[in-house]
């Protein structure tokens, strides 16, 4: 007998996930990256350069069948810009750091996050061929992905785009995949506003100095992003801050002026 399936709780797509390549250097590699986006129902390519890339390269990698993506293809002077959209931002990177994100495999990655695509904008971020994303665009995602390999860790920059496409396309449209209930979580817009408030306040009442800045900062945006924080708490957050900031502004004023 055929099980039946709620067709509203079933994801069957990827449409709400964007690809985001950080200063890639080839446009070949922009065209294939549209053409394996296409291939598994992702809509959205956006590019983080300064650079214009020769189009008749980028069109000829993706085919006539993903020539839309190109054409329509968003370009970003910085990666946060790029990132602003989206809710859960995933770090494809073979670099790893006592103070990296915890690293999983992009089947776990996408296993966690497949029952999320259908109400929360989703983006998995590539970096540089040569280098790959930096500590600073990591610090933007709240999960790693890492391809595990034979010992030789670098692999092409579409290659590594098809192997996270195919495993996020996989599960999303698996019958086991139940998507998860809605939340109005906060965007990577909200956040970054957030933790700027945060770094604010921290270094106001002294806990934050020009030598752990980064180091203390990286861990609030760990712990945070782990919380999957809705818009209202992001916005709560940033009213705490921004009453410690009144308070502290308020009592100098008293002790400068008398």
């Amino acid at each position: 007998m055929p099980v039946m399936v709620d067709e509203q709780m079933h994801t069957t797509d990827c449409g709400r996930t964007g690809i985001i390549l950080v200063r890639p250097r080839y446009p070949e590699n922009i065209g294939a990256s549209a053409r394996i986006a296409h291939n598994f129902g992702i809509t959205e390519l956006i590019v983080v350069s300064d650079a214009m890339f020769d189009e008749e390269r980028m069109l000829k990698m993706a085919t006539h069948k993903a020539a839309h993506l190109i054409e329509e293809m968003k370009i970003c002077r910085t990666t946060a810009e790029a990132a602003q959209p989206f809710h859960i931002l995933v770090g494809a990177t073979a670099r790893q750091g006592r103070h990296r994100l915890r690293e999983q495999t992009p089947r776990e990655v996408m296993t966690e996050l497949a029952p999320l695509q259908a109400s929360q904008r989703i983006g998995l971020m590539f970096g540089p061929e040569s280098t790959g994303l930096a500590n600073e665009d990591l610090d933007l995602c709240q999960f790693a992905s890492t391809i595990p390999t034979a010992g030789f860790a670098s692999l092409n920059l579409a290659q590594a785009v098809a192997i996270h496409c195919y495993e996020f396309h996989s599960i999303c449209t698996s019958r086991a995949c139940v998507a998860a209930p809605s939340a109005d979580l906060a965007n990577s817009f909200d956040l970054e506003g957030m933790y700027a408030h945060i770094e604010e306040a921290l270094t106001t009442i002294t806990f934050l100095h020009d030598t752990n800045r980064i180091y203390w900062m990286r861990n609030v945006r760990q712990f945070l992003g782990r919380m999957r924080l809705t818009k209202k708490e992001a916005s709560m957050i940033r009213g705490i801050c921004r009453k410690l900031l009144w308070h502290n502004h308020q009592v100098n004023g008293k002790i400068l002026n008398p």
